[in-house]
């Protein structure tokens, strides 16, 4: 009979299927018409994170990085919470005009950094790891809510991201310390292929 842990078995296929995902091609970052496939601004907004690769792949490595770095999940948390409280002042700000230079050079560099930390494991003090979580996720916020559909309720729309990111952030969690005793080499390859992706998003801009 198999001893498989289920969690380890599901993180390694997810993982996988990350993986995969990359090697298909790059999807456009921001592509911002969710809501003209849905017809429904909530919806729109809990796509919105999932439809470019610059997002999703930030938030997953916010919560396998805290998962690898710290030894139990409520010590981990609290750098997903330092992402969405950001995520959450950005999109406002977003949502309110603020219009700041580089935003996608950011986002890529989050990218490139975050996957690097995840790669090599990297533990940060607390503080300066909330401080580094929280910078970039102010310019994904920024994106967010430049990107609010006209006419649309901005309180519905930052609803629906931000859930779809706690989501994120769990499952990144999740596969994190599944495979934190487990397999090395997988949190180790991921994270190269999301710091490539940066260098990949930087070279194509």
């Amino acid at each position: 009979m198999s001893t498989r842990n289920p969690l380890c078995s599901f993180a390694v296929r997810a993982t996988g299927a990350i993986g995969l995902t990359l090697l298909a091609g790059a999807a456009i970052a921001h592509p911002g018409h969710e809501h003209e496939i849905t017809g429904n601004i909530f919806a729109a907004g809990l796509l919105h994170p999932l439809t470019g690769f610059d997002h999703l792949l930030a938030m997953l490595a916010v919560g396998m990085w805290a998962a690898l770095t710290h030894q139990t999940f409520r010590q981990a948390i609290w750098t997903p919470v330092s992402f969405l409280c950001l995520l959450l002042i950005g999109a406002l700000a977003g949502v309110a005009g603020l219009r700041l230079p580089a935003i996608e050079p950011v986002i890529m560099a989050s990218l490139f950094v975050l996957g690097l930390l995840l790669a090599s494991r990297l533990a940060l003090p607390k503080w300066a790891g909330a401080a580094l979580v929280g910078f970039f996720a102010l310019f994904h916020g920024l994106a967010h809510g430049a990107e609010l559909p006209v006419g649309a309720s901005a309180s519905v729309f930052i609803a629906g991201f931000m859930l779809s990111t706690l989501a994120l952030h769990l499952a990144g969690l999740a596969s994190g310390f599944a495979l934190k005793q487990r397999s090395q080499w997988l949190t180790r390859l991921v994270g190269a292929g999301i710091a490539a992706y940066g260098v990949v998003l930087f070279a194509a801009a």
